[in-house]
């Protein structure tokens, strides 16, 4: 009898999320206080959908959270998180020099830009705490 595909490990989901930039600045968005991890901040984003490209589902989240139609730049990080009790999660970080539309707080507690110098004073999610700290330190562009 020939046997079909073992079963291996669940498939491990993705989440993306968006470095953008304007004068300077990142937006950074704190969550609701009606979220899981209340009011920690966080760079906009989301989950990856089953049959969805990173990019696409990033640029349906910032749709979908920010009202803006951005043009996804480059892949800035991927790193691998698991909180508590939760499967692990693969987590993307891209760069958003170009969008159109004024950001618009559909979502979030609240919304700021803020020089990426500044981000460590912020009460970030744990999955981006080190990537934060890097980019506060002027990684991945080379400048402060």
């Amino acid at each position: 009898m020939k046997e079909g595909p073992k079963p291996g490990p669940p498939p491990r989901r993705t989440a993306v999320a968006a470095v953008i930039e304007r004068d300077g600045r990142v937006l950074i968005c704190q969550r609701s206080r009606h979220d899981s991890h209340p009011l920690k901040w966080e760079f906009p984003g989301g989950k990856v959908e089953p049959g969805e490209t990173p990019r696409a589902a990033l640029e349906r989240e910032l749709k979908e959270e920010l009202a803006i139609q951005a043009r996804i730049g480059k892949e800035l990080e991927a790193l691998s998180h698991r909180y508590p009790g939760r499967a692990p999660f693969r987590l993307r970080f891209f760069r958003v020099a170009e969008f159109s539309g004024e950001p618009v707080n559909r979502i979030f507690e609240r919304i700021v830009w803020e020089e990426p110098a500044r981000l460590p004073q912020y009460d970030f999610l744990e999955a981006d705490t080190d990537f934060v700290r890097r980019l506060a330190l002027g990684w991945p562009h080379g400048k402060r």
